[in-house]
C-alpha cells in the first residue's frame, strides 16, 4: 500500500495514501489475530474503540464476515469506553454504537461482549470498574486494542493529566471532549460531563496496541504525540515508550510529521 518516508525517531510507523487504506490495514490485521486463534484453538480478546475512526475498519471486518467467512465465535470483545450516565439503548451510547455499526452484523456470541455499564450508582463504580480490569485479566489479557485518539490527545477517555499507571474508573470529560461530542448530542447541555474507561496502564498492557487516526484534523496532536514530549498532558505520548504500539494514519493526519 502507498507510504511515504517518515522521520526515523518515528517507530512502527504505517502511513496510507487514504483513510479507507488505512482502515482496510487495520481490520486485516485484527482479521489475521483472529484466524491464527481459531486455528490454535483458543479466544482471541479484542480492545475496541468508538467514534467515526474506527467505522470503516468495522465495515471491513464486517464484510470479511459476510463475503470470506471471518467468523467471531472465537472473539471476546473490551470496549474502552462509555458516557455516564447514559442508557444502553440511547443512540449516543457507545453500546449503541457497536451493535450498529458491528456486533449485529456478525457471530460474535453476545456474553463475549463487554462494555462498560453505566447503570451502576456512583457509590460502586470503584468496584465494578476494579471487577472490569480483573475481568480483561481472567482472559489473558487484551491481545489487540484498537485506538483512536482525541483532538487533546485522549486515548479512551484517559484525558490530560491522567497518570500513566491509571486503572480503569470514572473520568471527568474533558471540554475539548465535551466540544467534539455536542453534534451527536445535539447541543453541549446534553454532553454528559463523566465516563468509564480503561485506564493507561490497561490500555499498555495489551499485546499489541493499534492507533488509528484519519484527516487533517488530527494532524496537530498525531505531531504532539509522535514529536512532542512525552507527558501525561499528551496521554497518546506514552504509546512511544512501548514497542507493540504501532501508528496507523492517512496522509491528512501525518501532514505535519511528514518530510
Amino acid at each position: 500500500m502507498p507510504k511515504t518516508k517518515l522521520s526515523s525517531q518515528i517507530n512502527n510507523l504505517n502511513l496510507f495514501a487514504n483513510a479507507e487504506l488505512a482502515s482496510v490495514h487495520v481490520a486485516g490485521q485484527m482479521a489475521s489475530l483472529i484466524r491464527a486463534g481459531k486455528k490454535e484453538g483458543k479466544p482471541t480478546v479484542l480492545g475496541l474503540a468508538t467514534g467515526q475512526t474506527p467505522i470503516t475498519v468495522y465495515q471491513e471486518l464486517v464484510r470479511l464476515h459476510k463475503n470470506e467467512g471471518l467468523s467471531f465465535a472465537n472473539v471476546i470483545s473490551f470496549n474502552l469506553d462509555e458516557y455516564y450516565p447514559i442508557c444502553s439503548r440511547d443512540k449516543q451510547s457507545y453500546s449503541y454504537f457497536m451493535h450498529q455499526y458491528l456486533f449485529k452484523h456478525i457471530d460474535i456470541k453476545p456474553h463475549n461482549i463487554f462494555i462498560p455499564h453505566v447503570d451502576c450508582p456512583v457509590d460502586h463504580i470503584s468496584k465494578y470498574c476494579e471487577a472490569y480490569d480483573q475481568k480483561i485479566a481472567s482472559y489473558g489479557g487484551i491481545d489487540l486494542q484498537l485506538l483512536g485518539i482525541g483532538r487533546n490527545g485522549h486515548i479512551g477517555f484517559n484525558e490530560p493529566g491522567t497518570s500513566f499507571d491509571a486503572p480503569t474508573r470514572l473520568v471527568n470529560l474533558h471540554p475539548v471532549t465535551r466540544e467534539d461530542a455536542q453534534t451527536d448530542f445535539g447541543s453541549i447541555d446534553r454532553v454528559p460531563h463523566q465516563a468509564i474507561s480503561i485506564g493507561i496502564d490497561t490500555i499498555a498492557r495489551a499485546k499489541k496496541i493499534l492507533l488509528l487516526a484519519l484527516g487533517e484534523r488530527k494532524s496537530e496532536i498525531v505531531h504532539k504525540a509522535l514529536k512532542g514530549d512525552i507527558t501525561t498532558e499528551v496521554p497518546a505520548s506514552i504509546l512511544r515508550t512501548l514497542p507493540h504500539a504501532e501508528y496507523i494514519l492517512d496522509m491528512k493526519a501525518a501532514a505535519l510529521i511528514r518530510e
